[in-house]
């Protein structure tokens, strides 16, 4: 990203303590474009805001899914108990284990889970690892087509070179580089327009559609997109009918119901301020999402108590006072 906006701004005591920089695009509910920052069309590397692609994917190849398996395969979960006993499904469903994720060893992400394990003398698992429900779905993908299982993970093998189509396909925009993600799955370059446009896709499809039906999972099952106290389960637990899912270093991607989308990447990769920037700007966009107030308070603390915020930064909110005008 050559070109950058300020999306946020981190205020201590009145003063502009930090600042997170990146590329915002939004689209209205006809699709056109209303919003853009930065460089919206530079090439991103869109980590877990790209899993609702690889679950319609493995959908249109043939997998099984459906319901809270299909949320967990479009999923970042922290690795709860229920979310292991789902993937665990998954994995049985294929005629497979947990020795067959392609997933590094991992502890859960929630707090209490990883503390009941260490003092259980319970070490990291593949299963807990947070990617574990995208990599079930792509073995009971490769399973249902009857392709190799062991070699999922290259590139070249058939689970990925039809979810790297599948992107393309939904996003309109072509794969720009091949990286490797943190969970050892092929990553596809995109941009911030193509992940935008892929929410919109998904929440618009038609009922029954693959598009659809992971946009509906994740919506009806958030629990499994996250877990407890996940932002992304958060945000879809409280504003009806959105789509939410964000991705490591800094990226996003929201849509309403209504067709509303919002994505972005934040250039220094932190993500402590991109639910609360998404929904600023679906609120901009006339989205109703009054009921997710409290995930676009973003205290900064001094001594325990509140001596400012995690505020819109300069440029993002000149251009939603442009929007709202």
């Amino acid at each position: 990203m050559s070109v950058l906006a300020e999306l946020a701004v981190v205020r201590r005591s009145a003063v502009v303590e930090s600042r997170h920089l990146g590329s915002l695009l939004a689209l209205d509910a006809h699709g056109e474009t209303v919003v853009s920052l930065g460089d919206p069309d530079a090439l991103v590397l869109p980590r877990s805001t790209v899993k609702p692609a690889q679950a319609v994917a493995a959908l249109t190849a043939g997998a099984p899914l459906a319901g809270r398996a299909l949320a967990i395969a479009a999923a970042s979960h922290t690795g709860e108990d229920e979310h292991v006993r789902v993937v665990r499904e998954i994995l049985a469903e294929a005629g497979l284990d947990e020795s067959a994720l392609g997933t590094p060893p991992d502890w859960p992400e929630d707090g209490p889970t990883r503390e009941r394990m260490i003092r259980a003398f319970e070490g990291p698992s593949r299963i807990r690892m947070n990617c574990s429900g995208k990599h079930a779905g792509m073995l009971l993908t490769a399973s249902a087509r009857g392709w190799d299982t062991a070699g999922y993970l290259d590139p070249n093998h058939p689970v990925q070179e039809h979810a790297r189509a599948e992107l393309v396909r939904l996003s309109g925009v072509e794969v720009g580089a091949v990286a490797v993600d943190g969970c050892g799955a092929p990553l596809f370059g995109t941009s911030v327009r193509g992940l935008a446009t892929l929410f919109r896709t998904l929440v618009l499809a038609a009922p029954a559609t693959p598009e659809r039906a992971v946009a509906d999972a994740m919506r009806a099952f958030p629990f499994y997109v996250g877990g407890t106290r996940q932002s992304n389960t958060l945000a879809m637990e409280l504003v009806p009918g959105l789509l939410a899912k964000g991705g490591a270093e800094g990226v996003i991607a929201m849509a309403a119901a209504t067709g509303e989308a919002v994505a972005m990447k934040v250039a220094d990769g932190s993500p402590r301020a991109t639910t609360m920037v998404a929904l600023e700007v679906l609120d901009a966009l006339g989205v109703d999402v009054s009921g997710a107030a409290r995930l676009r308070e973003l205290p900064v603390l001094g001594g325990g108590r509140p001596v400012g915020a995690i505020e819109p930064g300069a440029d993002l909110v000149s251009a939603l006072t442009r929007l709202r005008a």
